[in-house]
């Protein structure tokens, strides 16, 4: 069971997504990129390093590289310009060149700033994408977006830079706990919904197997989240356009996940802001009320929390006019015109979000 894509960004060398079970091909597809002395450093958290750390090191070695590795903290806390200090540190002191490599293994925020770190160290080194969650599977570790979080607004510094290789091992999913599955599963659902309602028929038609984490249906899921993630990112490398559209959800969902400070995943957060924006669709007429219920079952089948307290409506605004997605002083909504075609907005009010969020706060 494996598939590959191939990632074709103007500008840039094509890349190859590799979906399969297992580390065992990952040695083969390492070699192109480890010509003889070059150096590769793995970075990694505290929750991955003891699983698979070694795996990827055996695979550098077994083709005669010196292979480093840095370990930090996990955590979206731990996502910010001390930890790139941290790890530049580490590379100058174990000499890397620009002609090394670094390899992201982890999550999201492991993919994050070790993109970000190789896009400005030496003003900018290789590195490979090894995600082991969903979501970094489906959704971080595509596209070159790099970024650390800057005093608690997210991803306000980054860069884009490719990544080489993605090397995705399903296998890895069988250590996530539910709600880690379930923070990725939201990307995947925010992906059908604003390219591909014939996936979103599928992953109804698919949830128990989802569900129960069956190989075979999870290979098809991530074989077409990451088809959708590829074509819009080929489209849009620098987010000039139509790559805004993967940001459905995020609007509010960023400012909901730093009110919260952090406590929620990223995936969870991103479902509160989707149904935020579907029920401004919705208020708008572009998706009607039986369209929105059955996109809000869906969520519920898998068991999101749609609702919560302890939040600040006021404050949720005031974080969202600070985000990236400003432009001008207004903000970019991304709204679906019906299921499975998302348009970009820029006309939501503030009473419309205050509507909104009267959704989803208790």
């Amino acid at each position: 069971m494996s598939k590959t894509i191939t990632v074709d960004v103007t500008g840039t060398l094509n890349y190859d997504i590799r979906i399969t079970d297992g580390f065992q091909e990952l040695t083969q597809l390492l070699k192109p990129f480890l010509s003889e002395k070059k150096k590769a450093a793995v970075i990694t958290d505290s929750n991955v390093s003891g699983l698979y750390s070694e795996n990827i090191e055996e695979a550098v070695r077994s083709l005669g590289n010196d292979c480093y590795t840095f370990v930090f903290d996990a955590g979206e806390e731990n996502k910010d310009l001390d930890t790139v200090q941290d790890l530049y540190e580490f590379l100058i002191k174990n000499k890397f060149e620009r002609r090394d490599i670094l390899i992201a293994l982890g999550g999201g925020v492991v993919g994050d700033l070790t993109g970000f770190a190789a896009a400005t160290y030496l003003r900018g080194v290789d590195f490979i994408q090894i995600p082991t969650t969903l979501l970094a599977q489906t959704d971080s570790s595509i596209g070159g977006k790099t970024g650390v979080d800057f005093r608690g607004f997210k991803n306000m510094v980054g860069a884009f830079h490719q990544p080489r290789l993605v090397y995705m091992n399903m296998d890895t999913l069988k250590t996530l706990d539910n709600r880690q599955f379930l923070s990725g599963l939201g990307e995947v659902i925010k992906a059908a919904l604003i390219k591909d309602f014939d996936f979103f028929e599928w992953i109804e038609a698919s949830k128990e197997k989802i569900s129960n984490r069956d190989n075979k249906t999870l290979e098809e899921m991530i074989y077409r989240a990451c088809l959708i993630k590829r074509n819009v990112v080929e489209n849009d490398p620098k987010e000039k356009g139509e790559r805004a559209l993967l940001n459905f959800g995020h609007t509010l969902g960023h400012a909901i996940e730093k009110c919260a400070n952090f406590s929620y995943f990223h995936g969870e957060c991103v479902v509160l802001g989707m149904k935020a924006a579907l029920f401004m669709s919705k208020e708008r007429g572009e998706i009607s009320g039986k369209e929105y219920k059955r996109i809000l079952d869906l969520f519920d089948c898998f068991g999101y929390t749609l609702s919560v307290s302890g939040l600040s409506k006021e404050e949720i605004i005031s974080t969202a006019r600070s985000d990236k997605k400003m432009e001008a002083g207004v903000i970019k909504f991304i709204l679906l015109e019906k299921p499975g075609e998302a348009v970009i907005k820029k006309d939501v009010t503030e009473d419309e979000m205050s509507r909104a969020l009267d959704e989803v706060l208790l």
